[in-house]
C-alpha cells in the first residue's frame, strides 16, 4: 500500500467528525520529506477553528497513524 492509500484511509476515519459540523478534507499531497498537504472544506474552510483541528484533530491523528508523517499543512 502506498503512502498516499495509507494516508488516505485514515481521512476517512477523520471525515465522519469534520462532515458532522458541514466540513471535510481531502488529501492533496504527500511529500517525500513527510508533509502531508491537505485542503479543508465546506465549512472547515472559513472556520476560526480550523486551526486548531488541523494541528490538534487531523495532524495528530496521521502521526499516530504513520511515523513517516512530520507534519500537515493546509493548503487552498
Amino acid at each position: 500500500m502506498s503512502m498516499n492509500d495509507a494516508i488516505e484511509q485514515s481521512l476517512v476515519r477523520i471525515r465522519p467528525y469534520l462532515q458532522v459540523d458541514g466540513g471535510d478534507v481531502e488529501l492533496v499531497k504527500v511529500t517525500e520529506d513527510g508533509i502531508v498537504e491537505v485542503r479543508l472544506t465546506g465549512s472547515c474552510a472559513s472556520c476560526p477553528m480550523s486551526l486548531m483541528t488541523l494541528r490538534a484533530g487531523i495532524e495528530r491523528a496521521l502521526m499516530l497513524d504513520h511515523e513517516g508523517v512530520i507534519r500537515v499543512e493546509q493548503v487552498r
